[in-house]
């Protein structure tokens, strides 16, 4: 099967050209730089994207499906929410028959609602954080919290939000006291309502990944977070697959259910240390960035999802080794800057070390090399770990030159 890759610059792109090669798809990868991550992995077809699924979804929708026309392409797999929903609401910009293994366009932005992930967890069992609700941009000055809530986050209810024919790209901005909530809350623009502030759960990441086919769990799979950027929170950078806990499976799988979801997802939790309960942080119905350690594992999301949109009927796979770690390299090169930049005691809720700056020299060398296994290099394929370096020094360029 012929199978385009979108965001080539992720990593979770890589992880997939990666799976998909390995299983015998011809892989093409889309990037708006040139060259990418994904782009430059061993036996991948890549081409250069213009188009920008922010500013101008349909025009990048329709550039995609020339690529589809041109290169005969049989499955378009894009791997961020801005391309995702540029395609799913730009449909017909694409050949019929091309498959598109997504729910309808409906139901992921249903997903994607984080004021209705919240009622959903709620309503199956999951724990949610002590949350406040911003309607509106006009009424938020009138219901900051008291000083005790904080720390905080300030949650956007849209990871990406829409501005008539453009979209925003909206973060998730961690708040310390309230001072700063009202510093974050005056920049967010009217699209960004209502906003979740979310008193800070403390304990460590753990998240179910699942492939939900035709109302069957396809695949699951686990994993705890270990070490994050920024490092009181953020994105994972070296992470551990654990076993599969009843407790986050049951509600998780109930979750997906009432959305009738359709095709890959990530129910990100904090198991909360005071209780021990799980708290839903997010819900992703994409491929999320550490995809690589579940492949590792031995669940391959990327080959099973192709399996299932060519109508196989695959058989359950849910056993993996547990125990296996993955290192995003200069992310956790990342992650010890910004440890050694402070002064102990760092930040109290670190989940792991003590805060000082020896402690993260030493959780940096710390490796076992019989579980360990990084991220982006691969002896086998070491073009794509050259560009990051490169890309990370700033050698090469990440994104595009801004548009004028």
């Amino acid at each position: 099967m012929r199978v385009l890759i979108t965001d080539g610059n992720e990593r979770a792109a890589l992880a997939a050209a990666r799976s998909l090669r390995a299983a015998g798809h011809e892989v093409h990868v889309a990037a708006d730089v040139n060259p990418c991550l994904a782009g430059v992995s061993r036996g991948v077809h890549r081409c250069l994207s213009h188009a920008d699924p922010l500013c101008d979804p349909s025009a990048y929708a329709a550039e995609l499906g020339a690529l589809v026309r041109e290169r005969g392409i049989d499955l378009v797999l894009p791997l961020a929410d801005p391309s995702v929903e540029a395609v799913l609401e730009h449909r017909t910009a694409l050949p019929r028959e091309t498959v598109l293994p997504f729910p309808d366009l409906q139901t992921y932005q249903a997903a994607s609602d984080k004021v209705r992930a919240c009622h959903l967890a709620e309503c199956v069992g999951l724990g949610v954080p002590d949350t406040r609700v911003m309607l509106t941009a006009a009424a938020w000055p009138d219901a900051i919290p008291e000083e005790s809530f904080f720390p905080a986050v300030v949650k956007p209810h849209r990871s990406v939000a829409r501005v008539g024919a453009v979209r925003l790209k909206l973060g998730v901005t961690p708040v310390p006291d309230a001072s700063a909530c009202r510093s974050v809350l005056a920049t967010l623009p009217p699209a960004a309502f209502p906003v979740l502030l979310q008193r800070r759960v403390v304990g460590p990441g753990e998240g179910l990944f699942v492939l939900r086919w035709n109302g069957r769990a396809v695949a699951l799979f686990a994993h705890r977070r270990l070490r994050e950027n920024p490092p009181s929170g953020g994105v994972s950078v070296y992470r551990e697959s654990i076993p599969l806990a009843p407790a986050l499976v049951d509600p998780g799988l109930q979750l997906l259910d009432m959305l009738d979801w359709q095709g890959v997802a990530m129910i990100e939790c904090k198991r909360e240390l005071a209780t021990g309960r799980y708290v839903l942080m997010e819900l992703n119905g994409r491929f999320w960035g550490s995809l690589q350690l579940a492949v590792d594992a031995g669940v391959d999301f990327p080959a099973l999802l192709v399996r299932c949109a060519a109508g196989e009927l695959v058989p359950e796979c849910s056993h993996y080794r547990v125990g296996v770690r993955s290192r995003w390299f200069w992310g956790d090169v990342d992650h010890l800057y910004l440890r050694l930049r402070r002064s102990p005691p760092a930040d109290p809720h670190l989940q792991n070390g003590d805060g000082s700056r020896l402690g993260a020299v030493l959780e940096f060398l710390h490796h076992r090399p019989r579980r360990d296994r990084s991220e982006v290099w691969r002896w086998r394929d070491p073009a794509p770990f050259v560009v990051e370096t490169l890309q990370w020094l700033h050698v090469l360029a990440k994104h595009p030159p801004a548009r004028p």
